[in-house]
């Protein structure tokens, strides 16, 4: 199996700066509160003299939705949208310790962290545009098809795993309590991007190791090395 962008991806978007990792024998059956308070604090300094909207980060996202023809205050990025609540909110609802774990990661560096359960996905994950005929399940049952043009993580089956470039993650492969294998990916499209998706995943992949009993596997994507293979 393996995680990619398609190259009209790169093209049209040559800042992106992509790492990924994939982890296999994760449980639900660890706290991750210290970590989530760690990386929540450092979340709550940047708020402190800056909104979601001022970020670097999210600015970029902002420019790119609108690049795909979206409304950026409509549709926000998954790390966007997690910031606005933790500001308002204060913290964020538990779910599950590895997702408690990558929203806390991705609030702390304004970058979007997606996690996909690798036993839910056929063949490969490739962040493409869409043709019209995938099938896409939402959180509450329900079937989509994006529409042609739409940027989504498809599968070998023309399944859809996230809608919007992440804004929207598919229920079908969602973490849930039997997950074991995921695939985690986190992207960037900012100036300083690539070094901070590489401290980004280096963190990530220490947390992981350290609450569980993993050897995480991860690399850093760009047009030359577009592909990472996490399992045979």
């Amino acid at each position: 199996m393996h995680f990619q962008h398609a190259s009209d991806i790169w093209r049209d978007f040559p800042g992106l700066a992509p790492g990924a990792i994939f982890a296999a024998g994760l449980t639900g059956d660890v706290s991750a509160d210290e970590q989530v308070a760690r990386f929540g604090e450092l979340a709550a300094k940047r708020l402190a003299t800056a909104s979601e909207g001022e970020l670097p980060e999210v600015q970029a996202w902002r420019r790119a939705f609108s690049a795909m023809g979206l409304k950026p205050t409509q549709y926000r990025c998954a790390s966007e949208s997690l910031l606005r609540r933790f500001r308002k909110e204060g913290a964020l609802p538990r779910l599950h310790p590895l997702i408690d774990l990558c929203n806390a990661v991705s609030l702390a560096y304004a970058i979007p962290v997606a996690v996909f359960d690798v036993s839910r996905i056929s063949g490969y994950v490739e962040v493409r545009r869409a043709a019209g005929d995938e099938t896409y399940l939402t959180f509450a049952g329900g079937t989509e098809h994006p529409p042609p043009g739409e940027v989504i993580f498809a599968d070998a089956d023309g399944r859809a795993h996230a809608r919007r470039w992440t804004n929207r993650q598919s229920g079908h492969s969602a973490v849930r309590d039997t997950t074991t294998d995921v695939l985690i990916v986190a992207e960037a499209l900012h100036d300083t991007a690539g070094k901070d998706v590489e401290s980004l995943t280096a963190a990530l992949a220490a947390e992981l190791s350290a609450l569980w009993p993993v050897t995480p596997r991860s690399a850093l994507l760009t047009p030359a090395e577009p592909r990472f293979t996490f399992t045979t």
